[in-house]
């Protein structure tokens, strides 16, 4: 499968998921998580629908701009997605405080990606 392929798969499904987990802190968790654990999770669903869409957008764009970094930005947000939201989910739904240092870890691995796709739309557009 090539990476066009698997950033359009992920993408679908993280958006497909985060509509469901989304349903499920407005309807199931609202009542048993305090304002801070719900809101961390609301976060946590709000940068995963984010990132699918943006995932969705490079699996389109990559047959466009078929680089390395058109690629690997599309793996660091992919990863940055499942460290970041994942680590929320987990905080909100167990308590489990060791999970907060990998939130920071995911979101430097969305900002590494949105710079390479940035670096790799320039780098494109420059040599049209």
């Amino acid at each position: 499968m090539n990476s066009s392929s698997v950033f359009l798969l992920c993408g679908s499904a993280l958006a497909g998921t985060s509509v469901m987990l989304g349903a499920f802190a407005a309807h199931a968790l609202k009542r048993s998580l305090s304002p801070e654990l719900l809101n961390a999770f609301q976060t946590g669903v709000q940068y995963q629908m984010t990132h699918a869409l943006a995932l969705l957008f490079i699996g389109l764009l990559l047959p466009r701009i078929p680089d390395n970094l058109t690629t690997t930005a599309g793996y660091l947000i992919l990863l940055g997605t499942l460290l970041f939201s994942g680590s929320l989910y987990i905080l909100a739904l167990t308590s489990i405080r060791w999970v907060g240092p990998v939130t920071p870890l995911g979101g430097l691995a969305l900002i590494i990606g949105w710079l390479l796709l940035f670096v790799s739309i320039i780098r494109h557009t420059s040599a049209s």
